[in-house]
């Protein structure tokens, strides 16, 4: 896996967010790992809006279902 500095990545961002392998990459702040920059998977991806027209949603969901008077 490579390691990249902050201040490198932030130099090359976009060309380091072009090129990310699998394994991704670990960005380091003087010598210690602060995140990992990993690609998404398209399979993963592929699942957003898959149960669209799936679910049916029963009463008001911005509802408590608890009726009040905010005057009282």
């Amino acid at each position: 896996m490579k390691h990249i500095g902050a201040a490198k990545f932030k130099e090359k961002c976009l060309s380091i967010l072009e090129n990310v392998d699998k394994d991704g990459i670990v960005i380091t702040k003087h010598g210690k790992p602060v995140a990992k920059l990993i690609p998404i998977e398209l399979q993963i991806a592929a699942l957003i809006g898959k149960m669209k027209g799936k679910i049916k949603i029963k009463g008001d969901i911005l509802s408590t279902g608890i009726k009040w008077n905010a005057q009282s």
